[in-house]
């Protein structure tokens, strides 16, 4: 049963677009309104981290932006709350570390993201082997468990990944945290054409996509893309008017090739 972050990025898939999903860190100052620019300049989702002290797949921008949120009081309620504001209306994910989770409690983390209106979660330290608890709260719930491959995976494990991936599936670029680079690495569109042979989800690339260039080209091969350090960094050093003018530069981009 596909949810409503799937039937969001198929419906542009079946256009004949490329999906584009930008990510903000919850919490930060103006970080709302960096959403509402995102929505509001062509995203078909928008990823919301959930600031925690050890975040182990990300690099120094988000890093730099989730210690001002901690600082700044945020929390996983605090955000949540915000998130219930922002009336953007396209789907929302959280990302977000395991010990959040399991902190809250599967099915009230779960319920949690539904009354906040979010409609899926990445939880990139949580194995498929160990998902079990929280994937079947999340089915219960209503909420869409992205699943990541990673470039190491044998080709034996990736359609097990798949086939428990709700959403999309998140097509890692790179070995690595997340970060901007100055070119795509190899490794992303490799990945993202093994996955694509193997599941009928949309497959998004993320990790190392750093402009529209690269966007485009990742997109040569899956159904779009997830962009992170580069958002994050343009909020931090512009605001939501440089996140949105951002976005629009992608979505353009994006739109102006013939797939």
């Amino acid at each position: 049963m596909s949810g409503r972050l799937q039937n969001a990025l198929e419906a542009r898939i079946s256009a004949g677009g490329k999906c584009l999903v930008p990510y903000i860190t919850g919490g930060y100052p103006g970080w709302e309104d960096a959403v509402r620019a995102c929505a509001a300049n062509g995203a078909d989702a928008i990823e919301i981290g959930l600031p925690f002290s050890d975040p182990v797949m990300d690099g120094p921008i988000i890093q730099e932006a989730s210690q001002v949120a901690l600082d700044a009081g945020a929390t996983p309620v605090s955000i949540l709350h915000g998130v219930r504001t922002l009336d953007v209306g396209i789907p929302l994910a959280v990302m977000c570390y395991y010990n959040t989770v399991f902190h809250a409690g599967h099915e009230r983390f779960a319920a949690d993201l539904v009354a906040a209106g979010v409609s899926a979660a990445i939880i990139p330290d949580l194995p498929l082997e160990e998902s079990g608890e929280w994937t079947a709260a999340a089915d219960a719930a209503g909420v869409e468990t992205v699943m990541l491959a990673a470039p190491t995976a044998p080709d034996d494990r990736l359609p097990r990944v798949t086939a428990r991936a709700r959403g999309f599936v998140y097509s890692v670029g790179l070995l690595g945290v997340t970060g901007e680079r100055s070119s795509l690495a190899g490794t992303a569109t490799a990945l993202a054409a093994r996955v694509k042979k193997v599941t009928t989800m949309p497959v998004l690339v993320g990790v190392g996509v750093s402009n529209a260039d690269q966007a485009v080209e990742a997109s040569k091969v899956a159904d779009g893309v997830i962009m992170g350090a580069s958002v994050v960094r343009r909020m931090i050093e512009g605001g939501a008017d440089a996140v949105g003018a951002y976005v629009a530069e992608v979505r353009a981009a994006l739109d102006s090739e013939k797939w």
